[in-house]
């Protein structure tokens, strides 16, 4: 986590209404020039300022498109550093990113450090290389998937070696490409094993969707399971070289603090009270397996939306996200609440707030750019190559994902 300076007291003792009129007039004194970028998870109060809003992909995709076309010269990101890093990799060159809060980071994508990444990929192909007792000669080939909500470097490192990005939407497509060969066709008797970055919920839930045994599904029925965790902290990832050879898919020991809240017991309650369990696939495979769907944070959107009146849901995602689409769904009688009763709120987004928007925006009118996010070029080249292989990817089926599929 980066460090954010305090800021002066003037913009801490403001009240929101104050704050909210103050950003207003830099907006409209800026105009063209500023494109402001709210995501989902973000707080009402700042979102309400949004040009675009969207998840940390759609918004990046957006800008990229929106800001040449109106002229932007600056992108302030109301996400978290990793989006802000991934909107610098997709927009041109001389448009300024700015995170308003440079200690707003991502647990899970801090979860897979670079240096860890490079031990990782070098003692995996240590294990492949190895000669156990009556191993198979069969050539087996690494392809690595890193998840969006990722650093600029582990997307940088997936690039170089003939890796995608991939979101929660398109992770079932990006998997099929990852087995049949990725960048090269697969080679006939080739195994392909893939390494996924950095979230193990989504790994594992996409791995089970296309059919694979789970270290989850193995322990409780038995057989042998093709997935295995790997932990970083851990010498070889905590596993035996057999293991690393024989797994399908080694899925890296990072998580969501989120989604990780949601539980089993939770959905069985939401049961009891007659509701339809909707999750995002970042939650554990307990909790997909059992939920009605689950599915990217759009097709979340997109469900409730969609429901009918009379329809009562409970919903496993960021509280914000959840609080604000159960009131437009009121509006139309269907009822939503969140999963579970905990707090279950991203409190690095929480850190984006009117009082950082209004000083980053105070300094730009003064022409100075604050809390800039560049990515280094070299970075930033073999990132987009991660990030245009998974563009190249359409989802599956409106993006449903494997609970209910």
């Amino acid at each position: 986590m980066l460090w954010q300076p305090s800021l002066p007291d003037r913009y801490i003792n403001a009240t929101e209404d104050e704050l909210g009129r103050a950003i207003a007039g830099r907006r409209q004194e800026l105009g063209s020039k500023l494109l402001i970028l709210g995501h989902h998870y973000q707080q009402d109060e700042v979102i309400r300022h949004a040009d675009l809003i969207g998840d940390s992909l759609k918004l990046s995709q957006l800008a990229a498109a929106e800001a040449p076309r109106r002229g932007a010269k600056f992108i302030v990101f109301c996400g978290v550093h990793f989006m802000a890093e991934t909107a610098d990799i997709l927009t041109p060159d001389e448009v300024e990113v700015i995170l308003p809060d440079l200690s707003a980071g991502c647990s899970m994508a801090d979860m897979a450090a670079y240096d860890d990444t490079v031990d990782a990929w070098d003692a995996i192909h240590a294990a492949i290389e190895s000669k156990g007792s009556g191993r198979s000669t069969t050539r087996q080939r690494v392809i690595p998937i890193t998840y969006v909500n990722s650093s600029a470097a582990i997307k940088a490192f997936v690039g170089k070696h003939g890796g995608a990005c991939c979101t929660s939407s398109n992770a079932a497509r990006v998997f099929e490409w990852a087995l049949a060969g990725g960048t090269e066709k697969r080679a006939r008797g080739e195994e392909i094993k893939i390494l996924f970055l950095p979230d193990q919920h989504l790994g594992r839930n996409t791995a089970k969707s296309h059919g694979f045994v789970t270290e989850v599904d193995a322990a409780a029925n038995g057989g042998i399971a093709e997935t295995a965790l790997w932990n970083p902290k851990l010498e070889n990832g905590g596993l035996a070289p057999d293991r690393i050879r024989d797994a399908k898919v080694l899925l890296w020991a990072g998580h969501c603090s989120v989604h990780k809240l949601f539980r089993p017991e939770h959905v069985v309650a939401a049961r009891e009270d007659h509701r339809t369990v909707l999750v995002h696939p970042e939650c554990a495979q307990e909790v997909v397996d059992i939920a009605d769907l689950a599915g990217s944070t759009e097709f979340i959107i997109d469900t409730i939306e969609s429901a009918p009146p009379g329809t009562n849901w409970a919903v496993g995602t960021e509280v914000h996200l959840v609080n604000r689409i159960a009131r437009r769904a009121a509006e139309r009688g269907v009822g939503v609440r969140i999963l579970s009763d905990c707090q279950c709120l991203c409190t690095t987004m929480y850190r984006i707030d009117q009082p950082h928007l209004a000083w980053c925006l105070d300094q730009l009118a003064a022409g100075k750019v604050v809390n800039r996010i560049a990515v280094h070029p070299e970075a930033k080249r073999l990132a987009r190559l991660a990030l245009e292989r998974m563009l190249a990817l359409a989802p599956r089926k409106k993006d449903a994902f494997a609970g209910v599929d």
